[in-house]
């Protein structure tokens, strides 16, 4: 299982973006399930829409129609993801990467498919492992 974040989707979504070969290889080559947050869906549908107009609005939205990734959320998902935002809070980590902090611990898996390194550099996992294996730079 990979959490993948919003900047890997806008990415893949589009084409002149420098790091789309890697993540498109990422994703069409991985048999893993993708799982991401509700709070990260949002984001990639503002960000999507304003970057790549309704054609691109509309063709993420069939991808999440169609299951290309899983979303997840549960009971106490908020509580944890503003206590790891809280916990984060010198290093500016915004609530929606704090969801999938909560999420990785969530799923038991260190790994996500991100372009932000910074954030996801300098949090650790929940699980105790010493840092998450971000894709595609990991690789």
């Amino acid at each position: 299982m990979i959490v993948i974040d919003t900047s890997a989707v806008v990415a893949f979504m589009n084409r002149g973006d420098e790091s789309h070969d890697a993540v498109r290889d990422l994703i069409e080559g991985s048999e893993e399930d993708l799982v991401t947050s509700p709070l990260a869906v949002a984001e990639m549908d503002h960000l999507v829409a304003r970057m790549g107009g309704a054609p691109a609005a509309t063709a993420l939205r069939a991808d999440l129609a169609a299951g290309a990734y899983q979303v997840e959320w549960w009971g106490d998902a908020l509580a944890e993801s503003l206590a790891i935002a809280a916990e984060h809070d010198s290093l500016g980590i915004g609530l929606t990467d704090a969801s999938l902090v909560a999420l990785a611990g969530r799923m038991g898996t260190t790994r996500v498919a991100t372009l932000d390194e910074g954030h996801f550099r300098r949090v650790a996992p929940l699980s105790g492992e010493p840092a998450f294996e971000l894709l595609p730079a990991d690789r």
